[in-house]
């Protein structure tokens, strides 16, 4: 496990980004943390913080078709039989370059029988006066199109209430349902009417969500956003472009109920859903030499 990590500042904000995974360790906002953190040079539990590529979310079985190919990968998830979050999360990425400001981190995703496609990520976050900006660019620098997806996996922190009390804003008007046992997809349908309904803000409450969310509303700009509050009044908001167009939100509930049960919500803005190396849904079909670029920032709100 790398423990080279990089610290950045800007105005109110700190950022740490770790090699490993090119993950978000920690962000603070006024010296409160914005993201569930995890300690240095260990384990990253729960996935805090990295960047899940060359697929988000699951895959069914670790098995997919691509241009008339069968496909084998391995199979992570054992619980639930899939391969989950891709390859990059257990890398160690490059330095690229680094100032006060910012840092820019690289991998590579070598040919493999399951994946036989080469990619290059590079990962850049920088701090300004409005947050950290995060991004990451993959090209294809293979023969082949290659199947591919992004996210990051941020657990986001309103504040020192519980979970339950915080007040979540979802500009979503549609979720993926999924299997109870495997979360996997089953059909999207309309959050009008459902406990998923977070169009206007209000409390979560015992509300327990590991679901997709599309048809999500995006300004003139192509920019959407998602912002959790505590009654406190601290916050802190999730901005992504139109290259994520869909949203997995979960409120990291532990079964049966563990410690750092429901600590954090996970944000993590997806450019296809669950499972979409099968379906083919917002795949991204990314051709020798073409570069696929997604980005978001993370920002707090302050009491």
């Amino acid at each position: 496990m790398s423990a080279t990590e990089y610290e950045i500042r800007a105005g109110d904000y700190t950022a740490v980004v770790t090699e490993r995974a090119a993950a978000l360790r920690r962000l603070t906002f006024q010296g409160r943390d914005l993201v569930v953190p995890f300690p240095q040079g260990g384990p990253i539990p729960d996935y805090r913080g990295v960047i899940a590529a060359p697929w988000p979310n699951r895959i069914r079985d670790g098995r997919y078709s691509f241009d008339g190919a069968d496909y084998q990968v391995p199979v992570n998830e054992e619980e639930r039989g899939c391969a989950l979050h891709g390859f990059a999360f257990s890398q160690d990425w490059g330095l690229e370059a680094r100032d006060d400001t910012s840092v820019v981190l690289s991998c590579t995703i070598e040919p493999t029988a399951g994946y036989p496609f080469a990619l290059r990520l590079t990962a850049h976050y920088w701090l300004g006066e409005d947050g950290l900006h995060g991004g990451v660019a993959a090209t294809n620098t293979g023969t082949e199109a290659a199947p591919y997806g992004v996210c990051p996996h941020p657990y986001l922190l309103a504040g020192p209430a519980p979970l339950d009390d915080w007040t979540l804003q979802v500009p979503a008007r549609t979720f993926l349902e999924v299997t109870p046992d495997r979360l996997l997809p089953v059909r999207t349908r309309p959050v009008e009417g459902h406990e998923f309904d977070f169009r206007v803000p209000r409390a979560i409450g015992a509300t327990e969500i590991d679901h997709a969310f599309t048809d999500i509303a995006f300004d003139d700009a192509g920019r959407a956003s998602l912002t959790v509050m505590d009654p406190s009044g601290t916050g802190v908001g999730m901005a992504w472009d139109g290259a994520c167009r869909w949203l997995q939100v979960h409120t990291a509930d532990k079964k049966p109920p563990l410690p750092n049960n429901r600590i954090g919500l996970a944000v993590e803005p997806m450019t296809c859903p669950p499972d979409a190396f099968n379906s083919g849904t917002d795949l991204v079909r990314l051709e020798p030499g073409a570069t696929h670029e997604a980005d978001w920032r993370i920002f707090g709100v302050p009491s």
